[in-house]
Formats: C-alpha cells, sequence, structure tokens
C-alpha cells in the first residue's frame, strides 16, 4: 500500500513550558491526539486527503483550547468572526471563507465552496446563506462564548489594544492540517477566529489561498500559522511552493527560505506545516513554540509543543 501522512498545527508563538502547568500541557497534547487520529481514521480507509484535512482541523475547531472554531476569540464588539480555507493539490480547487459567524465548524462550510465550480472565496453574510442552503450546522452565539475568550476581550477592550490571541503568552491560535492520501494527492486547510479586539472587519492569512494555505501536488501541502499581516504581505504559503517548483529546492530548505529568513528579516513571527508528495514533512517556525504533531502508515503518531 502507498503511504498516507497527516500532519497538523494548533498555532505557534510564545509557549514557554514555565508557563504552563502538567495538566494545560496534557490536555493540548489529548486534543492534538484527538485530530490526528480523527484524520487518520480517513486516511487508513483508503480516503482522501481533502477528507482527512477537513475531519483533522474540524476536531480542533471543536475544542476550546484553539483559537477556531468553538474556542474562537472575540471582535471588538463582542462577536466570533471565523476564516478558513482548503486546497487540494490534484486540480488546485479551494474553498474560502471569511468574516461568518454560528457556522459550528467553518473548515466544512470552505470544503463545501470547494467542491462548487462557481466560486473560491466567500465572506459574511453570504457565505453564511450558502452554508444554510447546504445544511451545514450551526451553533448559537452562546456555544462560542467561553469565559476565557471574555476576560481576554474585555482585558484587550480595556487597554484599546488588538491582541494575537491570548494574555502574556503572545500565540497566534489558528489551526491547520495537510494531509498526502494513499493515491498520492495532497491537500492543506486552516482555520482561525483572527486576532482579540479586531476591528474594521479585519481578516488574515488564514483564509487566504496562496498566503495561509496552498496545496500542489507537484510541489507540497502548506498550512501557516502567524501574524496575519505579515503572511499575507509574504504570500508565504504560495513562496514555499515557488521555491520547490521554480529553484528546484528541497521541502526543508524551503520552508527555512521562508520561515526563517524572509519572515524573520520582516519581523513576521510564526511558522507553518509542510509536506510533499513524497510524504517528507516539516514543521518550520520562528517562534518559541508551536502545538503540533504528526501521523502516517509508517509513522507512530507524536505530539508536540514546545521547540
Amino acid at each position: 500500500m502507498k503511504k498516507f501522512v497527516l500532519a497538523i498545527h494548533g498555532g505557534a508563538g510564545t509557549i514557554l513550558k514555565k508557563n504552563m502547568t502538567p495538566e494545560k500541557e496534557e490536555a493540548y497534547h489529548e486534543a492534538l491526539r484527538e485530530a490526528l487520529e480523527a484524520g487518520e481514521d480517513i486516511l487508513n480507509k483508503k480516503g482522501t486527503a481533502i477528507e482527512a484535512v477537513a475531519v483533522a482541523v474540524s476536531a480542533m475547531e471543536d475544542s476550546p483550547l484553539f483559537n477556531a472554531g468553538k474556542g474562537s476569540v472575540y471582535s471588538n464588539s463582542g462577536k466570533n468572526e471565523m476564516e478558513a480555507s482548503i486546497m487540494e493539490g490534484a486540480k488546485l480547487r479551494a474553498g474560502a471563507i471569511a468574516g461568518v459567524r454560528n457556522i459550528k465548524n467553518p473548515i466544512q462550510l470552505a470544503k463545501s465552496i470547494l467542491f462548487d465550480d462557481d466560486f473560491v472565496y466567500l465572506i459574511g453574510k453570504g457565505a453564511e446563506e450558502y452554508g444554510d442552503n447546504r445544511k451545514l450546522e450551526k451553533a448559537a452565539d452562546e456555544y462560542f462564548q467561553t469565559r476565557f475568550r471574555e476576560e481576554q476581550w474585555l482585558a484587550a477592550k480595556g487597554e484599546g489594544k488588538v491582541l494575537l490571541d491570548h494574555d502574556a503568552d503572545k500565540k497566534f491560535g489558528t489551526v491547520g492540517a495537510v494531509a498526502l492520501d494513499i493515491d498520492g494527492n495532497l491537500a492543506a486547510a486552516t482555520s482561525t477566529g483572527g486576532l482579540t479586539n479586531k476591528k474594521y472587519g479585519r481578516i488574515g492569512d488564514s483564509s487566504v489561498i496562496g498566503s495561509g494555505t496552498y496545496a500542489n501536488n507537484n510541489t507540497c501541502a502548506i498550512s501557516c500559522t502567524g501574524y496575519g499581516e505579515f503572511f499575507l504581505r509574504a504570500i508565504v504559503a504560495y513562496d514555499v511552493s515557488c521555491l520547490m517548483e521554480y529553484k528546484g529546492l528541497s521541502l526543508k530548505d524551503a520552508c527555512e527560505q521562508v520561515v526563517m529568513k524572509k519572515l524573520v528579516a520582516m519581523k513576521g513571527e510564526g511558522g507553518l506545516i509542510a509536506l510533499d508528495a513524497a510524504g517528507n514533512y516539516d514543521f518550520s517556525f520562528n517562534s518559541e513554540g508551536m502545538y503540533r504533531g504528526v501521523v502516517g502508515s509508517d509513522l507512530a503518531l507524536k505530539t508536540y509543543i514546545y521547540k
């Protein structure tokens, strides 16, 4: 049987062991394991890479630990506004959404758009109406309103600040997944609640194909996590693919060039998960840590937090 691989992330940033209780650390590991197991189950049954990344990201969206889906941060108006994107490497089809509310799993809405040749990127009320027409599961405001996120928002609003994710532990709370299925197809998916106290309908790189998410069977699948404005300016996900396609760089060298050199020079913090068509994977980040994990047909399931 041809091999499959699945890698995920739950955000990068200033994630230090000294600031983490053993209970919280184990909770993150368990949430990452659950997401990996959900995606692995799909791939084990000869499912597609698209289905695997969507399922893995959905699992993280269902956890209040991550800034996506249920755990999404509050905007300046006290609402949970989410964005997500997904792409498959065979035909370069993609689906993306931004500025949506009350969608239980934003990545599933993005996946629905991927299979619709009429659209790639939908926003706001229109995207929500599209989801309603396809009977996608919704959730009331209360589902997303966790006390932890509310306290972050009130603190940020009180100081008049826009925050990356939470308190002293600066964290870019995006979630994402990349997969290679047994048919040799790649896929990538990314989802986030954005920045705490964000204004003016701000969106980041997570829903932008080429910046936060990219997949191409000829090169790689990428899902990013970081300060979105820098990842948008640097077109990070596509840049890794370009270095592989046009300069012949390996996956690892391309990631190194973009994350550790280009982004660092721009003072852009964060990272990405990457996977190529041969099943090679890379976790590349210039921050102190990144919630991440990997599993495959010949890879034991492993999860990591720190550098």
